[in-house]
């Protein structure tokens, strides 16, 4: 299921454009779309690119199905998986994750 998943995702990439929201978990290497975004941020404003790094902010009061447009820079992503902590919806923030269960971010 999730290869045809990670299928589908490239192919309406391949047959729509690049889409206003990734799907971070269905990449194979996601270090290499990040560093393309870094890239691109990069040269759009004539920067080096080891001078610059991410910022983030979750977007938790949207689904990554309304998202229709791209931000003016960097990207939307989805499917976050993490590892020693959990996402609290309520209060915004990483919490300390329950025994023996991964955190999510959908």
């Amino acid at each position: 299921q999730d290869l045809a998943q990670r299928l589908h995702f490239i192919q309406q990439w391949i047959d729509h454009g690049t889409p206003s929201c990734f799907w971070m978990s269905g990449f194979f290497f996601p270090q290499a779309f990040l560093t393309g975004t870094l890239q691109n941020f990069a040269r759009k404003y004539v920067l080096p690119i080891d001078a610059i790094s991410f910022d983030f902010k979750v977007v938790d009061h949207l689904n990554h199905e309304d998202v229709k447009e791209k931000p003016e820079d960097g990207c939307y992503v989805y499917g976050l998986f993490l590892e020693g902590a959990i996402w609290d919806p309520t209060e915004h923030t990483l919490a300390e994750a329950r025994p023996k269960e991964v955190g999510y971010l959908p």
